[in-house]
């Protein structure tokens, strides 16, 4: 592996994928990868669920549009990864061979699938369709950083965020769905101020791609967000975006997310004292 550039550039592909029409899904995405790269990214990250859609009716409709890890999708993914050396982090509706639903995204690089995290905090009423995934975030090395992955709610349990900044994840890309809600005029959506928050007590850059468009009736927020390890947006959060696509993208130095100090005297991972916490 070539040595880690200090400075990458991170793109978030908002997009609004169709429940069901995954040929379509497989489009879209396909040529947002390509418009990012074309733009320099080298690490890019789409929605939750890009592949299939996210409300499902029933589990019977979520198995009927699930993949395997091995399945056309991250097929072509992985192609595009290999043929643009880049690094792919999207999520899909992942199915097991004993027919087991998991709200799943693959971390893919130019050598093909790294890693495929499970969701493991599930939201409404994916706890009627999905399996929670039981291990923790993973964190793996690529040529453009120590990249780890985790998928929207998962972002709302600090302890969750703190396994991979422990491991020495730079950067943070989590595939997200937020539906919308109301909210105080002026005021940030909440999972925007959450991901900043976390990013910030972790110094640790994170890259939330959420998607778009209306869906069964669900709007969303829309609020893809590239933030700094200060807990400081460098591009977006995204809102009343188009519909189909926007492009988010974000030069990182990923040296600030290796320096944990914060003070002359203080360092954020060395400065925890666990043996209280419990």
């Amino acid at each position: 592996m070539k040595p880690t550039p200090t400075r990458i550039t991170v793109a978030c592909c908002q997009l609004a994928p169709r429940i069901g029409d995954l040929e379509h899904n497989r489009r879209q995405a396909l040529a947002a990868i390509r418009a990012a790269a074309r733009q320099g990214a080298q690490v890019v990250v789409l929605p939750e669920l890009v592949q299939s859609g996210y409300v499902f009716i029933d589990k019977a409709e979520a198995l009927s549009l699930a993949e395997t890890a091995h399945g056309e999708t991250l097929r072509q993914w992985s192609a595009l990864a290999t043929e643009l050396d880049i690094v792919i982090v999207g999520g899909f509706c992942e199915r097991t061979e004993r027919d087991e639903l998991y709200n799943s995204a693959a971390l893919i690089d130019a050598d093909g699938v790294q890693a495929v995290y499970r969701k493991t905090h599930l939201w409404n009423d994916e706890k009627r369709l999905f399996t929670p995934g039981n291990c923790p975030p993973p964190v793996v090395e690529t040529r453009f950083g120590r990249i780890a992955v985790m998928i929207c709610y998962d972002l709302e349990f600090p302890e969750w965020v703190r396994l991979p900044a422990l491991a020495g994840a730079e950067l943070l890309c989590a595939p997200v769905n937020w539906p919308d809600a109301p909210r105080p005029v002026g005021e940030r959506p909440a999972e925007v101020v959450r991901v900043q928050a976390n990013a910030s007590v972790n110094r640790l850059y994170i890259a939330a791609c959420d998607r778009s468009g209306t869906e069964r009736g669900v709007d969303w927020v829309g609020g893809s967000v590239i933030v700094d390890a200060n807990g400081y947006p460098l591009a977006g959060p995204l809102h009343d975006a188009p519909a189909e696509h926007t492009l988010l993208i974000a030069r990182l130095d990923l040296g600030e997310a290796r320096d944990k100090r914060i003070s002359a005297l203080n360092h954020v991972h060395q400065d925890r004292q666990p043996a209280l916490y419990d």
